[in-house]
């Protein structure tokens, strides 16, 4: 049986066309008509191949690589094999992903998940749904009373839009993912397993028994947003969950009631935040990050991962550790207890060794 390979390859080119598309200078012009067919890793590539080196780490990979050429910095281009040709670029892996863009794209946004045009026979679709133009729902997705869905979106198998939902124009909702009271603009990817809108975590203690507390606002989700799969986002309570313009979530993160997320941050995997803080404009939260409520994260910061913040952090700051404090002092910290261990410290609070000798007969 033929193993498939799930993307399009793309049509040939030549290092003519390669270097004017990513802006490199191909130093052997001789070579301008040599065709590419496909990307690669150095490890993997071969003579029909794009490759790319800007790691030396990788230094043995690159003097056996096999590829046809190579995207690299002026730095090293001298230390690539002469069978491959040099495209030499200020930054390698930047123009390596622009070819990658030009030559993948039906890799960049989810197509149909069924292969299909249009809206599915089985999809359950209220009538006072709206749907513009060219709107694919794929087989048995729900989309309930209210909603409207912009030109060239795709609501995925399973998926299910609760009443009065409103979806901008070319977004993805994932199969099996569910979104409620929740506003969505353009070009939003929503992988699969996702859940929005739902009851944010609310409650008061009350006669020994915890009381809800309503959660009646709505989840905000702006422009060239993408959120990983099984992340949940939760609606708030008196103020919007907010996710700003250009956002990139990670897998399986949380985001709690009345968060608000600023324009262009990244969020990696499993990041846990807690109800009604705020995060600035460029802010980039490490893998497995938590974050209290109420809690600040200004514009620019960084929080390195598997840190857990407690107090508000500044501006463009770098912050890690449990609990998360600057990062130099945190540093600080870890080597002053690696050479107390390391010089036989005596453990704080532990009894001084007794003298020989002496004591009570």
């Amino acid at each position: 049986m033929a193993q498939p390979t799930f993307f399009k390859q793309p049509a040939s080119s030549t290092l003519a066309e390669i270097a004017a598309l990513t802006k490199s200078h191909l130093v052997d012009p001789s070579r301008a008509d040599q065709r590419i067919k496909g990307l690669a890793a150095l490890d993997e590539a071969g003579p029909s191949h794009l490759t790319f080196f800007d790691n030396l780490k990788y230094t043995d990979q690159l003097a056996q690589t096999r590829a046809g050429a190579c995207l690299v910095n002026e730095r090293f281009a001298a230390t690539v094999p002469p069978r491959v040709a040099v495209l030499r670029a200020a930054d390698p892996l930047r123009a390596f992903v622009a070819c990658a863009r030009a030559f993948q794209a039906d890799s960049l946004r989810p197509p149909s998940w069924f292969g299909i045009s249009g809206i599915a026979a089985s999809a359950v679709i209220h009538p006072t749904a709206r749907l513009e133009d060219d709107v694919i729902v794929d087989p048995l997705a729900v989309i309930g009373p209210g909603v409207e869905i912009g030109a060239g979106s795709v609501v995925g198998s399973g998926a299910v839009i609760g009443a009065q939902v409103r979806i901008g124009r070319d977004c993805n909702v994932g199969p099996g993912s569910t979104i409620q009271f929740a506003l969505i603009g353009n070009h939003v990817l929503v992988h699969p397993g996702c859940h929005i809108g739902q009851d944010g975590y609310g409650f008061i203690p009350e006669s020994g028994r915890h009381v809800k507390v309503p959660q009646t606002s709505r989840v905000i989700i702006q422009n060239d947003v993408e959120i990983g799969a099984g992340t949940t986002i939760d609606r708030g309570s008196l103020r919007d969950t907010v996710v700003g313009e250009g956002t990139k979530i990670d897998n399986q993160v949380q985001i709690g009631h009345n968060v608000t997320i600023g324009r262009h941050c990244l969020l990696a995997a499993k990041v846990a935040l807690g109800g009604s803080l705020t995060i600035g404009d460029y802010v980039a939260l490490g893998a497995g990050v938590g974050i209290n409520n109420h809690v600040n994260i200004g514009d620019g910061a960084q929080v390195t991962a598997m840190s857990g913040v407690k107090d508000d952090v500044p501006a463009n700051g770098r912050w890690g550790g449990f609990f998360a404090k600057p990062t130099k002092q945190w540093f600080r910290e870890i080597v002053t207890i690696e050479r107390l261990v390391r010089d036989g410290a005596p453990h704080p609070g532990s009894a001084s060794p007794r003298p020989k000798g002496g004591g009570q007969g």
